[in-house]
């Protein structure tokens, strides 16, 4: 059995961190789905922007749309509302099948909002309403502004995917912001199953404290944020809070761990995968890792609920002078900034193709 199937069966769900028309196309995604155990993906604006620019695979879409005098923004949507859809189709029997616990893909709205917390609200609507798929998530992310604008796209019944979470203080405001739009929709009489998972970056922690903290310590501070952070929602899950809206009709919001791609070429491939290993929750992966995991992937134990030596690790990087609440700020400022500057290239991107393709 491969550990991709493994890891399914111990109850961890296994989505693509990549989209590509090709993907889809080529039937490869199709592939991933029948023999590695995937059972959902996702995307943002850095994927996109290498997918449209490594490949022609748009080049006719793009001029169809030149055709219609569609550009920019609005024409990338198109494309990625296009490719979501197609792939969410392919994963609508899983979700039919697990009565909609699985089975998703995610769509991001423009990071330029990441800090507007009307227009993200907004966009959110929008987008959800244009996919028309019942297992697409709309990301957003979980900065402070951001948590307005999941309770209110949670309560306006729009999926969400919360992105861009470093720390367990940042999962439990986006969970609580998440549960907060259930309980307005049970007490307003809706039906409160609006699917919803927070997801962890975790490998961007030990590539900042690289250079940092003691050789020791190495590749160890983002898998004791992320037990710390399990043990939260353990806990938070299991909450009379939680059991109540359970009891109403609600499903819990899932635990997603991102940005588990090895980073460091000396360290194992499957580093993060394994050490993540955990029942009720999601690891979105590179294909790079999720291959690795088919071809020589061995799973080991699975994190312990009550965050296992998650603290005495914290504790020994605090001694090294690694503020983590600072870290965890900084970490997120840095994710919507890199995602900020993804969004500009990708518009750069199109709007070349566009010239290219209209001469």
């Amino acid at each position: 059995m491969k550990a991709t199937q493994q890891l399914h069966e111990m109850g961890q769900s296994l989505w693509l961190d990549n989209i590509t028309r090709g993907l889809l196309t080529s039937g490869t995604l199709a592939h991933y789905i029948q023999e590695f155990s995937v059972t959902g993906l996702t995307s943002n604006p850095t994927i996109f922007d290498h997918a449209i620019k490594n490949s022609h695979d748009y080049d006719d879409a793009i001029s169809q749309k030149l055709k219609e005098g569609k550009s920019g923004e609005a024409l990338f949507f198109e494309l990625a509302i296009e490719d979501l859809t197609r792939a969410a189709d392919l994963f609508l029997p899983i979700h039919k099948a697990t009565n909609g616990v699985d089975g998703w893909v995610s769509l991001e709205v423009s990071p330029k909002l990441a800090y507007d917390t009307k227009s993200t609200i907004a966009a959110a609507r929008e987008l959800h309403a244009r996919a028309n798929r019942p297992n697409l998530f709309i990301k957003i992310p979980g900065t402070r502004e951001g948590l307005g604008a999941i309770e209110e796209s949670i309560f306006a019944g729009v999926a969400v995917n919360v992105t861009l979470l470093f720390s367990c203080a940042q999962y439990v405001a986006a969970a609580e912001a998440y549960l907060r739009g259930i309980e307005r929709r049970v007490a307003k009489g809706l039906n409160p199953n609006v699917g919803s998972v927070a997801s962890l970056f975790v490998s961007r922690w030990d590539v900042a404290v690289a250079d940092k903290a003691p050789a020791s310590l190495k590749d160890q501070l983002g898998i004791a944020v992320a037990k710390r952070t399990y043990k939260a929602y353990r806990e938070l899950i299991a909450s009379d809070r939680s059991l109540r809206l359970l009891n109403a009709g609600a499903r819990a919001q899932r635990m997603l761990w991102a940005s588990t791609g090895t980073k460091d070429p000396k360290s194992s491939d499957i580093l993060y995968v394994k050490s993540l290993a955990a029942p009720y929750s999601v690891n979105t992966m590179p294909e790079k890792t999720l291959q690795a995991l088919a071809d020589h992937g061995d799973l080991g134990t699975t994190m312990p609920p009550d965050g296992g030596d998650a603290e005495q690790v914290l504790a020994r990087f605090a001694k090294a002078g690694i503020n983590l609440d600072a870290l965890a700020a900084q970490l997120q400022r840095e994710g919507a900034e890199s995602f900020d500057k993804s969004w500009d290239d990708l518009l750069a991107c199109i709007a070349q193709k566009s010239t290219q393709l209209k001469s």
